[in-house]
């Protein structure tokens, strides 16, 4: 037997306090939610270690440093609806639920019913499980207060900015080839104006792509 609770507190004193990350929910929530639960069963080993796990093709759960980052810069209050995009297997919407009033997650047809499963065997009853195209986002359940993307982009299309309340934020790990920063955006008379967090990089999420502009 794996002593997976042990590795759960050395990853947030050894990844996830050391980068700043301060807020009491956050660090109580990552000790709580047990990673290993919500990786594919061949990858429970590494459910800890300090780098992106992938789950599926081309599909990772964030390394703890990079997750917990958003999450401080993000601030999400007890009495807020969080959106989260590209939730994976449901680890962040089970994290996020211990934050938030609730979470939508959005994920494709094969993944949303992994995740459902194993938020309902986590006993997370706050989290809703949508399945459908990435960006698309969750109108039907909106808006959101925030906004996450568990994910690469190049650009975020139009259609999810405008589930993020007036007044909302959003996370969003921007890929430039192979860099990539954090950039948190905030809503204001309609607009979202973006600032640089830190430095992350994950593979790009469906959909998520900058539509490449005709050159002659």
């Amino acid at each position: 037997m794996q002593d997976f609770a042990a590795r759960r507190t050395m990853m947030v004193d050894t990844q996830v306090r050391p980068n700043d990350v301060t807020k009491y929910p956050i660090i109580e929530a990552m000790l709580n939610v047990k990673r290993e639960a919500f990786v594919p069963d061949a990858r429970r080993e590494a459910a800890y270690i300090s780098e992106n796990i992938e789950i599926a093709d081309g599909r990772v759960l964030l390394e703890a440093r990079n997750f917990s980052k958003m999450l401080e810069a993000l601030n999400i209050q007890s009495d807020e609806l969080v959106l989260d995009i590209g939730a994976g297997l449901g680890y962040s919407s089970a994290v996020i639920a211990r934050l938030a009033e609730a979470v939508v997650a959005v994920e494709d047809e094969a993944l949303a019913k992994l995740a459902e499963a194993k938020l309902a065997e986590a006993g997370v009853d706050n989290a809703a499980v949508v399945a459908g195209a990435l960006a698309e986002g969750a109108p039907k359940h909106g808006p959101y207060d925030v906004i996450i993307l568990q994910g690469g982009v190049e650009e975020v299309p139009a259609a999810v900015l405008a589930q993020l309340k007036e007044g909302g934020r959003i996370a969003a790990i921007f890929m430039d080839d192979a860099l990539g920063t954090v950039r948190i955006g905030h809503k204001m008379d309609g607009h979202v104006a973006w600032r640089f967090a830190f430095n992350a990089s994950a593979p790009l999420l469906s959909g998520f792509a900058k539509e490449k502009s005709f050159e002659f």
